[in-house]
């Protein structure tokens, strides 16, 4: 049914509508014949598509796209059979030709940082090695379960869960385990980590709001077969970054697609230029990655970091490093006592780091600050906050490190007004 221009439009009813551009978080913007702005998933912007709207507020709607009347030049087939309206959520874009992926996302940070931040700035969205087709990148997913056991992901807003076989952006190693062709009854949730070049694994499966007891899957010739799969006695993953080894427990921090962190790593050295001599400060510090892969040459390096088993793995990778120096406390807590800085890195959550760590962090006076981003909105506020506070914008760059979804990972580096 679709409804009249004028009238009441409801959960269910179609519309048809001119898509207009890209919105934030893997929908794209039209408007309803009533004014009301209409965010859809599975279109792509210059479409004219027949839409299902799946919710309705008093200013806008929300609705999928469910038939093509004038696509695209840059749709394409999903690779994935469990894409498309009202099924799985995790992918925004698999209708979208990966090189147009990069470019509605190079349009979304680039409104972000104009919108919020008042910057007029190019951005392209670079890709990364090792997924030219955008799949089998994913080293870390939480697979849902539903009340009979049936492993699965959420549809997009929703509890319900999308039974599969196999995950297309999972890497080779995570499918290779074959989760979702098992049964877990009694599980909410099982959650796979891989260590792309180590080729380690580990499987945790939590049920009744607790973690289960841990249960690694590894390749090791020795251990216990259950079900065609080795059991050992592993409790960390294993990776190889600028040079060196790292250890990464289940539940920390590492980035998920296998070319991120070094990307990261060389992106944040160029931007911030470390000297011999000068301090670093290292600010949601996580497994330790940034301060370990700085820290050669530098007189000091302080890593702060408030989650404990995060800690534990910044302590284990960074314990032979003698300018190395780690805080355990909330960000915003420990600023005031670092004293002074040469050079600052921070990866804070997707909400951002907020006025209180930035207004810290320009306490410390650095030469530099090199801000990774997940968030090109909470990324954008965060440097008018800064600009409030004497640093200017020298360059930004955004990664795909996330092929196939909304996601984009940005670094910004900052300089104080009028520094050369």
């Amino acid at each position: 049914m679709t409804a009249p221009s004028g009238a009441l439009i409801r959960i269910g009813e179609t519309l048809e509508l001119d898509v207009e551009r890209v919105g934030h978080g893997g929908i794209c913007v039209a408007h309803a014949p009533d004014g009301r702005v209409v965010f859809i998933r599975h279109a792509i912007p210059g479409e004219r598509v027949v839409v299902r709207v799946t919710e309705s507020k008093k200013s806008f709607l929300r609705a999928d796209a469910v038939e093509v009347l004038d696509a695209s030049p840059d749709r394409v087939e999903p690779p994935c059979v469990f894409a498309g309206p009202g099924r799985c959520g995790g992918c925004d874009w698999q209708h979208v030709s990966v090189p147009a992926q990069r470019a509605l996302k190079a349009t979304v940070v680039r409104e972000q940082l104009q919108r919020l931040a008042g910057l007029d700035l190019p951005v392209e969205v670079e890709e990364l090695p090792g997924a030219p087709d955008g799949l089998g990148w994913r080293t870390r997913v939480r697979f849902a379960v539903d009340r009979n056991g049936v492993v699965g992901f959420h549809k997009h807003r929703s509890s319900q869960i999308e039974p599969i076989d196999m995950c297309l952006i999972a890497h080779p190693l995570v499918n290779e385990l074959g989760v979702p062709t098992k049964s877990w009854p009694g599980a909410t949730d099982v959650a796979v980590a891989v260590g792309a070049v180590t080729g380690d694994r580990l499987l945790d499966a939590m049920g009744d709001g607790k973690r289960r007891p841990h249960v690694p899957w590894l390749d090791a010739p020795t251990g216990v077969l259950v079900d065609g799969v080795r059991l050992g006695g592993r409790t960390t993953i294993r990776e190889e970054v600028a040079g060196r080894g790292w250890r990464v427990s289940g539940t920390g921090f590492w980035q998920v697609h296998p070319a991120a962190a070094e990307t990261l790593v060389d992106a944040v050295r160029a931007g911030l230029d470390p000297q011999p001599g000068e301090r670093l400060v290292d600010l949601y510090a996580g497994a330790g990655l940034f301060a370990g892969a700085l820290s050669p040459g530098l007189s000091s390096v302080v890593a702060v970091e408030s989650h404990f088993g995060a800690v534990s793995d910044a302590r284990r990778n960074l314990a032979e490093l003698a300018s190395v120096s780690i805080v355990q406390g909330a960000v915003e807590d420990s600023l005031a006592g670092l004293g002074t800085a040469d050079l600052v890195v921070l990866d804070p959550p997707r909400s951002g780091a907020g006025a209180v760590v930035v207004a810290g962090i320009a306490a410390l006076r650095p030469r530099r600050v090199a801000y990774v981003a997940c968030d090109p909105a909470a990324l954008a506020r965060d440097i008018k906050t800064f600009a409030a506070h004497g640093y200017d914008v020298v360059s930004v760059r955004a990664f795909d490190l996330f092929p196939m979804t909304a996601h984009v990972e940005c670094v910004a580096v900052l300089a104080p007004s009028g520094s050369p």
